[in-house]
């Protein structure tokens, strides 16, 4: 067996696992890097060492495949604390390589990294001299089996040491649930009998790879579709409502909540999808498939354990069995759906004029949709804009839509993430980039590791010289916007200085310095640095502050 060092024993294991790192290198991780290169992992460099692990995160959202982010110890780890609180909160895969005090004990300047990470929710792996390459193992697999974020520390006085043979063992492959007597033909029975069912895919359903036995189940059933936005399009056909939550029209959550029997595939029902408790009626029954071990939300009348693949195509199994349970397939539902989509009013165009004289965010965010190839993937910040995408944009795939910071709550991690998808794209698709002026400033060192980054990528930057979700949540009470403001910046000149092109939006006819770059091949980084209004509320924060005031009623009252 060759020999390695304790940071080439782990590069070596994680190139089993993965091809790309994204990170910032520094006196804690030169030895892993360094193996890594000569390994041929391909190495992303970002500026903020946050950024190594959104990158990270974002590369697997869009394509399905691991990814690490590698910091040095100390103030670098903390640096990407963020992003790794983000990956825990939203159950993404992800291995954070990291430098680590010494094995003979902590230096003055060190923190216990280990604790640290224990308060995030991401479990620690520190590798030995003798068990280096076994421990990167266990780490790797844990992250994929528990859907988490892990970290892999390498102590500082090991990193260029020799590290010691082993044998790893072969990965188990994991384990799928799924078993007719579990409930699995009550779910059958409950969804032959309904009058007007409802099945609701979330990013479980898109992840198990269940879409079309999804479809194919809805078809069978005449039943209506509807996905969160984490699995947006991926029951897109005959009786789609599309988004289900704050993200979708009225007409189609009013029929959502006329569903007598809804099925909920793959998706944990968070506040935001059941729109604070209004989306489904009081009557309807629910059901959920989840690979949870308990249901996640108390609406749910049936609840089964299963791989939502392997349960859709049981269940029809079931409904086409010999002893199946009579399913009808209620045209009328789907025929009422559509005159109802058909005939009332989608989402709000946007108008021509406002108060300030700044683009209304909805106009412009139709004028992209029209514009932008309809082969891209979006990556969208956190913010108060972060319902236009979902809204306005076509989006093809699920994988298309990368939503961070929404899990954390968090701003600032979207040029991060947009590395990282444009590694994950290889296909020729176009990178679109979703941020506010807030978020966008806090990760602005990784713009010049987008522009390096990406093929062919568009910034798009809601620039309403604010932090947006404040103005209206707070401002609008009465509390001093002073510090929600910020000094309107040209976005446009500081991506110019950094190799991208660029122009202000100001009106819809300025946005064809956009189009032409498009023509021209859109080739690098386009910046639209676009002027828009803080007098539009969007309805899904307006339905979040009712919320909000409602809950704060019923403790006062």
């Amino acid at each position: 067996m060759t020999t390695l060092t304790v940071s080439g024993r782990v590069a070596h294991v994680l190139s089993s696992y993965l091809s790309d790192v994204f990170g910032v290198m520094g006196n804690g991780n030169v030895y892993f890097l360094d193996a890594a290169e000569k390994l041929g992992l391909r190495f992303s460099a970002v500026r903020h060492e946050g950024a190594a692990i959104a990158a990270a995160d974002a590369y697997y959202r869009t394509s399905g495949r691991l990814a690490a982010g590698t910091t040095t110890y100390g103030p670098g780890y903390t640096n990407a604390l963020t992003a790794l609180a983000e990956a825990v909160q939203a159950q993404i895969p992800v291995v954070l390589v990291t430098g680590d005090a010494p094995s003979s004990g902590a230096r003055p300047q060190d923190v216990d990294q280990t604790a640290i990470a224990a308060g995030l929710g991401a479990a620690t792996f520190t590798v030995t001299r003798d068990a280096a390459g076994s421990i990167t193992q266990q780490a790797v697999e844990y992250a994929l089996t528990k859907r988490t974020a892990v970290v892999i520390a390498i102590p500082y006085d090991l990193a260029a040491l020799e590290a010691a043979d082993e044998e790893l063992p072969v990965p188990l492959a994991p384990k799928v649930t799924d078993d007719v007597d579990g409930g699995l033909g009550q779910v059958a029975r409950l969804l032959a009998g309904a009058k007007r069912p409802l099945i609701l895919a979330g990013r479980g359903a898109h992840l198990a790879g269940a879409g079309p036995d999804l479809r194919e189940l809805a078809d069978r059933l005449g039943a209506l579709t509807a996905g969160t936005t984490l699995a947006l399009n991926l029951l897109q056909g005959e009786g789609y409502l599309g988004v289900a939550g704050g993200f979708g029209t009225d007409i189609a959550a009013g029929l959502m909540g006329e569903a007598d029997v809804v099925l909920v595939a793959g998706a944990s029902l968070s506040p935001f999808t059941m729109r604070f408790g209004h989306l489904l009626g009081p009557d309807s029954t629910v059901i959920q498939i989840d690979a949870a071990l308990q249901p996640t939300h108390p609406r749910v009348d049936t609840f089964v354990t299963a791989d939502v693949k392997s349960a859709a195509g049981r269940i029809l199994g079931i409904l086409d069995g010999p002893a199946s349970p009579t399913a009808s397939r209620p045209e009328a539902w789907r025929a009422e759906a559509r005159r109802r989509l058909a005939e009332g009013p989608g989402h709000h165009p946007g108008s021509a004029e406002t108060p300030d004289g700044r683009l209304d965010p909805r106009l412009l965010a139709r004028a992209l949709d029209d514009m932008l190839p309809e082969r891209r993937t979006v990556v969208q910040d956190g913010g108060h804009f972060l319902g236009w995408a979902p809204m306005y944009w076509r989006i093809p795939r699920p994988q298309d839509l990368v939503m961070v910071g929404t899990a954390y709550q968090t701003i600032g991690l979207g040029l991060a993430s947009a590395v990282g998808a444009a590694r994950a794209v290889e296909d020729g698709r176009t990178l679109v980039l979703a941020s506010g002026d807030g978020g966008f400033l806090m990760g602005l060192s990784d713009l010049e590791s987008l522009i390096g980054a990406a093929s062919s990528a568009v910034v798009v930057i809601y620039n309403d010289a604010a932090y947006g979700a404040e103005i209206h949540q707070y401002g609008s009470q009465g509390l001093t916007e002073k510090p929600m403001l910020i000094p309107e910046v040209d976005f446009s000149g500081v991506a110019r200085a950094l190799g991208a092109e660029s122009a202000i939006i100001r009106s819809l006819a300025d946005l064809s310095a956009l189009k032409d770059w498009l023509d021209a091949g859109a080739k690098g980084t386009f910046v639209a640095d676009c002027r828009i209004t803080s007098s539009v509320r969007a309805p899904w924060l307006s339905e979040w502050m009712q919320a909000k005031q409602e809950a704060t009623a019923a403790v006062a009252g």
